[in-house]
């Protein structure tokens, strides 16, 4: 399977013209040999690194590329963040023309981080299914304890080897899975935004991500099986997320409420006296059952009008104890040109039925639990290592970690009863 993703370049039927980078992805067994050849039709020449941690060097049917340059990194404790950034830096080569990563997301968020510090290209070579940031144009990274994207690179193209991916443990494509579903309520987001405030929408690259979810739910029961397919298709599904970002300049299309609830979780606010080792994609799988959840609830008021006034932030006062000193400055930072700013109560009121048909347009809780029950994903807060007592502090605090119009944020307009 080949995505020849350098057709999505130039105008668009939404108004805009778009910019790709990566112009191919190639999703089949063995890929990986051709490395080599993919190098010389995209013009990279000149040295390159390639970039592993040590349980993919050592992974199965893994494939060694000849490279001037091998990092290594160590597995423990490794995260995409200032300091995998300082080890990989530290051991580049000057002389360095275009970086290679070989890894699942920790490692390319890592890698484009670092190409884009060095002005220099790199080349996508996912080995797990589980995420689907691999054609991102930023990096996810936890810099200092706080979620954020920062600079970063896009591929010019991708190889994911199917034979290596799905070889890899069944937990990693699950996360990916995870991931996708997420779709359901960041696209519900989307569209709400752009029913309440105008907000720019493109059909072509919602379409793209809702093709994308679609991929992965016709296929995700075949995961455990081992079933080829099911693999590719998995994989397919999560490069169409991430090149729909590329297209859009941001993670708008693919990250919404449930996002913002794993971004809480991992920045670890001095209000959680928990730590959750769950992977990126598990939180976001549960967090899409939650925000479903309380989506739903708030859908079945039918008018709005009783409940709504004026929008504000969450209080200082509220805000600081819970996050704490050290990540306290960063969310002011982060809120400081607040996205829903001018958003009035008659601006939702007005917006109210087409936000209930949207909600619509997300599948119940129930359907998510029963589909992740099937396929052996993790669906509640306890399955990812978060005490269930912390919920209505997740659904309140969560918009504040990203500022972004979601329907969670739209919540601090309504005086409601909780949605959890």
């Amino acid at each position: 399977m080949i995505i020849d993703s350098a057709k999505l370049n130039g105008p668009c039927s939404c108004g805009r013209s778009h910019e790709m980078i990566t112009k191919e992805a190639i999703i089949e067994p063995g890929c990986l040999k051709k490395l080599d050849l993919y190098t010389d039709k995209y013009g990279l020449t000149g040295k390159r690194a390639v970039i592993y941690d040590e349980n993919t060097y050592h992974a199965k049917n893994i494939l060694h590329p000849a490279a001037d340059q091998e990092i290594i990194l160590d597995p423990s404790n490794l995260h995409a963040n200032e300091i995998a950034v300082g080890k990989v830096m530290e051991q580049l080569e000057e002389n360095i023309d275009y970086l290679v990563a070989i890894g699942s997301g920790t490692i390319h968020d890592t890698t484009r981080y670092c190409a884009n510090d060095r002005k220099i290209p790199f080349v996508s070579c996912p080995t797990a299914a589980s995420v689907d940031g691999f054609c991102s144009t930023v990096s996810a990274m936890t810099w200092k304890g706080y979620k954020k994207t920062m600079p970063g690179v896009a591929p010019v193209f991708v190889l994911a080897d199917i034979d290596i991916i799905k070889e890899a443990p069944l937990y990693l494509a699950l996360s990916g899975a995870g991931d996708i579903f997420g779709k359901y309520t960041a696209l519900a987001d989307w569209n709400a935004g752009h029913a309440i405030t105008g907000e720019y929408l493109c059909p072509v690259i919602e379409g793209m991500t809702r093709d994308a979810v679609d991929a992965v739910r016709s296929c995700c029961t075949g995961l455990a099986e081992g079933d080829e397919n099911a693999f590719e298709q998995l994989t397919y599904g999560l490069i169409l997320s991430g090149l729909a970002m590329q297209l859009m300049g941001n993670s708008r299309p693919a990250s919404g409420s449930e996002h913002h609830v794993s971004h809480l979780i991992e920045m670890q606010p001095a209000a959680f006296p928990f730590h959750s080792d769950a992977l990126h994609g598990e939180k976001v799988g549960v967090g899409t059952i939650l925000i479903s959840r309380a989506c739903h609830k708030l859908a079945e008021i039918e008018d709005i009008t009783p409940y709504v006034h004026p929008y504000s932030m969450i209080p200082a006062s509220q805000l600081e104890p819970f996050y704490g000193p050290a990540l306290y400055p960063s969310i002011v930072e982060e809120n400081k040109k607040d996205c829903m700013e001018g958003v009035t109560p008659e601006m939702l009121i007005k917006a109210w039925p087409e936000i209930r048909r949207i909600i619509s347009t997300i599948p119940a809780p129930e359907e998510l639990s029963a589909l992740y029950e099937k396929i052996g994903a993790k669906k509640t807060l306890e399955d990812i290592e978060v005490p269930s007592e912390y919920l209505p502090q997740l659904l309140k605090f969560s918009p504040s970690a990203r500022n972004r119009l979601t329907l969670m944020r739209v919540c601090w307009m309504l005086d409601i009863p909780e949605l959890s």
